[in-house]
């Protein structure tokens, strides 16, 4: 595949949105049909060490989930956070399955929780990495002219897991997940053209659009390029 993906951005240059190939998954354990009045929360999954999903990454999932039905109601999940102060905090959520279970067994979690309208809750963890790059691209100028000369190429890979708690009945109700590869390249001809590929955004695209899958009910797993 990454054969393949260079040499397409090496003799066409036609795609400006470079190469792309995306895998998805799901694994389900309870059934997800959403109601009227329940509503999804989108948190970053708890680390042990290390960060989880950025903020920009849960946003742009939430919105692309929110927009993709009118059944589906998106929690603000900063507005969570604060509404069940302090369980849910980045230092003190639970962080494995038994601990979840404990947490939403508490009178005064299961109160605030049922208050704020959230039947599910969605734990996302990944991130974007580099796998690879190279070439060489050269720039300068000279009196009258300036101008690149070359060719870069990199390749990122963008893997989320979404792990979806049924708070109602304080069970894990199954996961999806999002695993995309892009190779993008800068072209240097006198002007240096961008190809890049937005592994980022279409991981995004693809986990809401899975999600919604989840919580209607509709089919989703296996792969796609």
């Amino acid at each position: 595949m990454r054969k393949a993906c260079r040499v397409t951005i090496l003799a066409a240059t036609v795609s400006l949105a470079g190469c792309m190939s995306a895998v998805i998954e799901e694994s389900r354990e309870l059934p997800t049909q959403i109601a009227a009045g329940e509503a999804v929360v989108i948190l970053a999954k708890p680390q042990i060490e290390g960060a989880g999903a950025d903020d920009d990454f849960m946003d742009c999932v939430g919105k692309g989930l929110d927009q993709a039905s009118e059944n589906i109601v998106v929690h603000d999940n900063n507005r969570f956070v604060d509404d069940l102060f302090p369980w849910f905090e980045p230092a003190t959520a639970p962080a494995r399955p038994e601990a979840v279970t404990e947490l939403l067994n508490k009178p005064d979690v299961g109160e605030r929780i049922a208050a704020s309208g959230v039947r599910y809750l969605v734990w996302l963890d990944g991130g974007t990495r580099r796998l690879d790059g190279g070439g060489s691209l050269a720039c300068g100028a000279a009196p009258g002219a300036a101008g690149c000369i070359g060719f870069g190429w990199w390749e990122k890979e963008t893997d989320y897991e979404a792990t979806i708690w049924d708070l109602q009945r304080a069970r894990s109700a199954g996961s999806v997940g999002t695993s995309v590869t892009g190779t993008s390249a800068i072209v240097g001809a006198v002007v240096p053209l961008p190809f890049i590929a937005r592994v980022e955004g279409t991981a995004c695209d693809r986990l809401a659009d899975q999600l919604h899958s989840f919580f209607t009910g509709g089919a989703s797993g296996g792969s796609a390029q």
